[in-house]
């Protein structure tokens, strides 16, 4: 295999790795069995974001984004590992065994047609 597709492969799995932890982070804030002061940590990076003040400025390039994505990605974390460990365990194997039935292409779609004679 070369480099190439090799270096493709790989940021095809953190795409779906992260577009899997965004779903999960869904599935978490729409679960009443995470307590609701929980379910504030998203948000509160989402603020930091729109606050004035940084940590680092965003005009320093580059530097004053990473400490954006950084804050971002300690809240969800922070999250996830502060919700209940079954309920995460739960969403995460639903999450996967949909990726997995979505990745074979065995779904199958139930349907009815008809056939419209427009001679009338």
């Amino acid at each position: 295999m070369s480099s190439n597709s090799n270096s493709s492969s790989q940021r095809a799995n953190i795409f779906v790795s992260l577009i899997n932890r965004l779903r999960l982070v869904v599935r978490l804030l729409r679960d009443s069995r995470v307590p609701l002061y929980l379910k504030i940590l998203p948000f509160l990076s989402l603020i930091y974001l729109l606050f004035p003040l940084d940590f680092i400025p965003d005009l320093i390039p580059a530097l004053g984004q990473v400490d954006d994505l950084g804050a971002i990605v300690l809240a969800v974390e922070a999250f996830i590992m502060m919700s209940p460990q079954d309920v995460v365990q739960e969403h995460m194997a639903e999450i996967e065994a949909g990726s997995r039935r979505a990745s074979r292409g065995d779904t199958v779609i139930d349907g009815e047609w008809r056939t419209v004679n427009r001679d009338h």
